[in-house]
């Protein structure tokens, strides 16, 4: 019996099914492939980012002295450029970026593939590269590119996108170190930045970026956003601009005064500082030893250090006022009491204390305006201990003064048990066993000049939205320290210390000036070197402004001239001779005495 059509037919089915079979699974394997490889294929949807700016700093007198910009990166893929046209990209992009050719041929020929060209490209330039974009591609500059592994050919030419945000401080060392400074942090390919010490970094939260913008949507075979509903958008939200209180013209005056003064009198440093009188607002703080933000070098690092707050001492004869003041609220003396002072010389403990000035007898209140050390001894027994160290606290000593700079130093003074010790009550009395900082001291000596009040010095006074819209900086509540009638004495007192005592130097005429000379030995190891401090502390007024204002001169090494009232006072003066040429004092011909 014979079957072999009957075999042939099912070897021609057995060979269909086959090749259905491979067929199908030659499909199956096909869309795994390109499952695979969808990552290289172009995508419909796109996103653009555009990143938000950190806030600017504007002075008083409307001068930015810190503000942000958008940085830029060029990259171009180097197997899209025509060898034959490569010197050609090579020259035109060397002159739109203002890059070194050589260093860019460098780079084309160190990799093949996508190369960054510049990550330091600022607006300016990226729109000129933007241009000169296009322009390679119409003159023939890049050609298309197979990639052998995928079979897929594209075409990328120069491409620019944002790199991060550079920090710009138009005004260089001006307004350092109170200013601080920035760091930069990477986020992805982003790099942002964040504040460093003084005003940028106590400001941070306010400052730094709110949102970056966000643009997610479909788009064309040319790369193009198509804006549609299924489009997805965030605003951009830069950080709050800021206004302070410093006055930029008169700040650099300042600073060139510090300047000449240290390298006069062969100082470490010298600190100045304005305050208004009625706000606490800082017209100006000012150190000679500053810093450019632009670029830090490492001879600058010790000059990061805002002194006005994170240095501390001791305070010496600018201490005696404080203690005379709680004299007076306590009600133990009268400013005409007179106070035995044993020639200049008091045996103290195991120390001998001496004046300047030998004498038997001062009032009280010319122990101030002479800066009786042996006087302030005597007064400061007068004091019980609980009112002393409490007075000493009212008035902000070894607390922060609130002041919107970071890191602050708030010193510190002996224990309240230890105010029992005749010793330590008449060392503090004149200025020593105590740890304050200057601004502290500045803070301080407003109280006479504001009729007992205490303010809070300040440095920012609002912010500003990007609509333009401003919100003030609230001003924390004043302090009544000393009674109004106390305050007004004490004033009178520095008044009489500048037109007769050790601060006769500072007098100026036509306006109302007082103040007080300090002068104070510097410890180390232990004990008491060679090194002092000279500082001065007082106020100048005409008849409808008012300001008080700090001098601190670090260990002038010139001959004879350590005293505060040859380092410090002198400095004073000539801060009050700038003000008045800039007219924010105008001497009259008639002003009265505590007026």
């Amino acid at each position: 019996m014979e079957h072999p059509p009957l075999d042939r037919k099912k070897a021609k089915i057995l060979l269909l099914f086959s090749l259905t079979s491979l067929g199908f699974i030659i499909f199956i394997g096909t869309l795994l492939y390109w499952s695979q490889i969808d990552r290289k294929l172009p995508r419909l949807q796109t996103s653009q980012t555009s990143t938000a700016l950190r806030g600017t700093i504007v002075s008083s007198d409307g001068f930015v002295i810190a503000t942000s910009q958008k940085l830029y990166k060029a990259m171009v893929d180097t197997r899209n450029i025509d060898p034959n046209k490569k010197e050609l990209f090579v020259s035109l992009f060397a002159l739109y970026s203002d890059h070194d050719p050589k260093e860019i041929r460098k780079r084309l020929d160190a990799q093949r593939g996508n190369v960054v060209l510049s990550y330091q490209i600022d607006a300016r330039r990226a729109e000129y590269l933007q241009e000169l974009a296009g322009k390679l591609y119409r003159l023939g500059v890049f050609r298309t590119y197979e990639d052998p592994e995928s079979g897929l050919a594209f075409l990328r030419g120069l491409s620019i996108s944002e790199s991060g945000e550079y920090r710009l401080y138009p005004q260089g060392d001006i307004f350092t170190p109170s200013l601080g400074y920035i760091r930069k942090i990477d986020q992805g390919p982003i790099t942002k930045v964040e504040g460093v010490k003084g005003i940028e970094g106590q400001h941070e939260q306010y400052l730094r970026p709110i949102q970056d913008a966000l643009l997610i949507a479909p788009r064309d075979i040319g790369n193009t956003l198509i804006l549609n509903r299924d489009s997805e958008a965030k605003k951009r939200i830069d950080g709050y601009g800021m206004r302070v209180s410093i006055s930029l013209k008169l700040q650099k005056m300042i600073e060139r005064i510090l300047d000449e003064k240290k390298e006069e009198l062969n100082a470490e440093e010298v600190i100045a500082a304005v305050m208004k009188n009625d706000t606490g607002e800082l017209l100006v703080l000012a150190s000679s030893n500053r810093y450019n933000p632009n670029g830090i070098r490492k001879e600058d690092y010790p000059s990061l250090n805002a002194s006005a707050v994170e240095y501390s001492f001791e305070p010496g004869s600018v201490m005696k006022t404080i203690m005379f003041s709680l004299l007076l609220k306590e009600e133990k003396i009268n400013p005409f009491d007179l106070v035995r002072t044993y020639g200049g010389k008091y045996k103290l403990g195991q120390h001998t204390i001496r004046d300047t000035k030998e004498s038997e007898w001062l009032s009280a209140e010319d122990v101030i305006v002479y800066s009786s050390n042996v006087g302030s001894v005597q007064l400061a027994q007068k004091l019980d201990a609980i009112p002393y160290y409490q007075g000493l606290k009212d008035f902000g000593f070894t607390e922060r003064t609130g002041v919107d700079l970071p890191y602050e130093n708030p010193g510190n003074m002996p224990p309240l048990q230890r105010f029992n010790s005749e010793v330590y009550k008449g060392t503090i009395g004149y200025g020593y066993g105590i740890q304050v900082n200057f601004m502290q001291i500045l803070k301080a000596y407003n109280v006479f000049n504001n009729n007992g009040r205490m303010l809070v010095p300040r440095i920012g006074t609002a912010f500003q939205d990007a609509t333009g819209k401003s919100y003030p900086i609230a001003r924390p509540p004043e302090v009544q320290v000393l009674p109004v009638a106390v305050a007004k004495r004490v004033k009178r007192v520095l008044i009489k210390a500048v037109r007769q005592g050790t601060g006769k130097v500072a007098a100026m005429d036509g306006l109302e000036i007082g103040g007080k000379t300090g002068t104070a030995h510097i410890a180390s190891g232990g004990k008491y070197v060679n090194r002092y401090n000279g500082t001065f502390f007082g106020f100048a007024n005409d008849e409808t402004n008012s300001y008080t204002i700090g001098v601190l001169a670090k260990e002038p090494k010139k001959p004879y001239h350590y005293f505060g009232s040859l380092s410090a006072a002198p400095v004073f003066r000539a801060i009050v001779q700038k003000m008045i040429d800039e007219q924010y004092l105008i001497p009259s011909l008639i002003l009265e005495e505590g007026s």
